[in-house]
């Protein structure tokens, strides 16, 4: 399992990115524009991405994949504020 945990919030235009390591230290809290997604992630060690299971999930899922990355879709009843 990765040390690494990232959150992503899905939207048409920007989407939120926040990742801690595994003692809950902030790495990174910031919004980035949907063309900078994949290269934000190639560029970061392989790490758990988690987002809200929606038909765009599945299209990140697969291209993170690609790039070494553990991308995880969950329910909306899994998520927290």
């Amino acid at each position: 399992m990765s040390q690494f945990v990232y959150g992503i919030d899905l939207a048409k235009h920007s989407f939120s990115i926040h990742g801690e390591d595994h003692q809950g230290k902030l790495l990174i809290q910031k919004s980035i524009s949907r063309s900078k997604v994949l290269s934000t992630f190639t560029n970061m060690p392989p790490a758990m991405i988690r987002m809200e299971a929606c038909g765009a999930s599945h299209y990140w899922t697969r291209d993170l994949v690609k790039f070494g990355q553990m991308p995880e879709t969950l329910h909306e009843n899994q998520l927290t504020d």
